[in-house]
């Protein structure tokens, strides 16, 4: 009667044994090397496994290309005196008869005051006409007048005054100290001093890029070129409106790694080793240093070189292989460069799976023998 209980209760225990050896849903973090090769073009899948080389490294160091065109560079910088559409001038003409064409009976001199540079860049001036003032000097504009009323009033003398206007203004948003519309003044002609004037950028220069909206077109540039390269130091324009955002670069990463997340940039460029440790690193306890993968939608182009070929059209799935136990293998992952939406991806190493076996068996065991006890005990309670 006593025997009986303890024969069913390793019979379970044998049962749960097998059960949990039999298994295959132990946890994990991800697909193991094996499942990942599996999926490669050589076994019919439809992924390109590469391994990570010098010469895999140089074709698939890509970086953002920022940088103003020759169009914003070569463009002048605004003088002081120059006018701009929504400027205000004063004008003043003096005539040198009693009864001339503006002036009144009682004087010989004539004051238009605030005459409004339109958005096309023209003024109007009573007999003289429709005149182009935007681009032009307040002299060249007088010298225009003068020539446009001399054939109408003898010796006629013109003063022309540009009064301040809302015409050469440039707004600034996102991160900046103080956003807003600033004039474009003399300490302030260009992008870096229009910057500082509204208090300086407020986030990481290693991630701010500075964006430059002048009519329909849109530029962008790394802030800190802006000081690494004088010619990106551009002359503004009126109405330039100037965005000061981080970059929106990210990878994710997955797998046997200290955080599982999706990650945003840190610097311009960033490395294999430097994305690894933005999380965190590699779990010691469970990480496979041979199994770190970077899986990636590469540009035909790109692809192409990678592979040595010439026939891949599209965009094409690759899966780039590094292994960290090699003599170089560090180096490499210092050189191998990441980009935006790569899925950074560690694998873990084989003895973790049977560590869960092991520890799931134990455990089950355990369960089985507790039950056993209990069921002994309860039999001899009953004896």
């Amino acid at each position: 009667m006593k025997k009986s209980p303890s024969r069913w209760a390793k019979g379970f225990a044998l049962l749960a044994a097998v059960s949990v050896l039999a298994s295959c849903g132990l946890p994990r973090v991800g697909p193991n090397k094996r499942e990942i090769f599996a999926g490669s073009v050589q076994r019919e899948g439809d992924a390109f496994i590469v391994a990570v080389n010098d010469r895999v490294t140089r074709a698939t160091s890509v970086v953002p290309a920022l940088g103003f065109s020759d169009a914003f560079k070569n463009a002048g910088v605004l003088g002081s005196d120059t006018i701009r559409p929504g400027d205000t001038l004063g004008l003043t003409i003096w005539e040198n008869v009693d009864d001339g064409l503006l002036a009144s009976e009682t004087s010989n001199s004539t004051l238009l005051e605030e005459v409004q540079v339109d958005g096309a860049g023209f003024i109007f001036v009573p007999y003289a006409g429709r005149i182009k003032a935007a681009g032009n000097t307040p002299e060249a504009i007088r010298r225009v007048i003068t020539r446009k009323l001399e054939d109408q009033t003898p010796d006629p003398q013109v003063q022309v005054r540009r009064i301040a206007g809302d015409g050469s203004t440039v707004s600034l948003v996102g991160s900046v100290g103080g956003q807003g519309v600033y004039a474009i003044e003399r300490p302030t002609r260009t992008l870096s001093s229009m910057l500082a004037r509204a208090g300086g950028i407020t986030i990481e220069p290693e991630i701010a890029q500075v964006k430059v909206l002048r009519g329909s077109r849109t530029e962008t540039i790394w802030f800190q070129d802006l000081y690494k390269h004088p010619e990106f130091d551009i002359a503004l324009r009126g109405g330039d409106r100037i965005l000061v955002e981080e970059d929106t670069r990210a990878f994710t990463a997955l797998g046997a790694t200290g955080a599982q997340a999706r990650v945003p940039f840190e610097s311009q460029t960033l490395s294999a080793v430097e994305a690894i440790a933005q999380v965190g690193g590699l779990l010691s306890a469970s990480a496979d240093p041979t199994g770190v993968f970077v899986f990636r939608n590469e540009p035909a182009a790109i692809a192409n070189q990678v592979l040595a070929r010439t026939d891949l059209v599209g965009a094409q799935r690759m899966v780039y292989v590094l292994d960290l136990t090699q003599p170089n293998g560090m180096f490499r992952a210092r050189d191998f460069v990441i980009r935006d939406q790569d899925t950074l991806y560690v694998t873990e190493a084989p003895f973790t799976q049977w560590d869960k076996t092991i520890a799931a068996l134990t455990g089950s065991l355990g369960a089985v023998s507790t039950l056993s006890t209990a069921a002994t005990t309860l039999g001899g309670s009953g004896g």
